[in-house]
């Protein structure tokens, strides 16, 4: 028992002692080893699962270098393309471009979703390494927290209201510094914001241009646990089965 004690014990004080910036780090170190993602380029296919809803396969193209980016979702008989070249957007249903104002009324299609989507996976697929984005404001502290029964350090991240204003915290394994979990609040957790956001629980990983990407991605509401749906992502083609 006491060799058992003396082992753990360089990780509880490691952990105890790290601040915000060393923990995400050290994250980065893990899922981005060689610094890949400034440069990122590549194609991820991702198939979206949802309760009482046809699935949504998207392939979505990201390189950062050129400022480019496509997502081309499919769900039932509609297929959706939002392109953006180096700022420049584009718009297609069905492939079809030309488009008129009542296509794109109703269904829903502008360029000010298309930037969404944008900044939407180019976030979530960019984590931990986007965390270094100006305007984005790390904790010093790090807490050991047991979330679903596990045990963790937590990293609580806030940003300027420009860039956002939900309050993020992101899970880490503390033996690996894998990403684990992420969840936000819509304010304050420990006021009126406890009962808003969503948590998302990520499993399995793969490797897309070096860096290590969750494969499935979980979300539940924070209030009550209820499960929205998975994000299952692939480096080549979508499940067929």
């Amino acid at each position: 028992m006491r060799f058992l004690l003396f082992l753990l014990l360089p990780i509880c004080c490691c952990a105890q002692n790290l601040t915000g910036e060393q923990l995400l780090e050290r994250a980065i170190a893990y899922h981005d080893p060689q610094g890949n993602w400034e440069t990122f380029n590549g194609t991820l296919y991702v198939s979206m699962e949802t309760p009482n809803a046809p699935k949504r396969n998207s392939k979505i193209q990201i390189n950062l270098p050129q400022e480019y980016f496509q997502v081309e979702a499919t769900q039932g008989d509609k297929t959706t393309r939002y392109q953006i070249d180096s700022g420049e957007c584009t718009i297609a249903l069905n492939g079809k471009t030309d488009l008129s104002p009542s296509d794109l009324e109703e269904n829903k299609l502008s360029c000010e979703r298309a930037s969404l989507y944008k900044n939407y996976y180019t976030y979530l697929y960019g984590l931990p390494m986007k965390l270094k984005d100006p305007g984005t404001y790390i904790d010093p502290v790090v807490e050991q927290v047991n979330f679903k029964g596990k045990d963790y350090l937590r990293l609580k991240v806030t940003y300027d209201e420009a860039v956002g204003t939900d309050i993020w915290f992101f899970y880490f394994d503390p033996k690996t510094y894998a990403m684990e979990v992420y969840q936000f609040y819509k304010g304050d957790p420990a006021d009126k914001g406890k009962d808003t956001g969503e948590y998302i629980l990520l499993s399995d990983q793969v490797e897309i241009g070096g860096i290590k990407m969750p494969k499935d991605r979980a979300w539940y509401y924070n209030k009550g646990d209820k499960y929205l749906g998975t994000d299952f992502l692939f480096t080549a083609g979508f499940k067929t089965n």
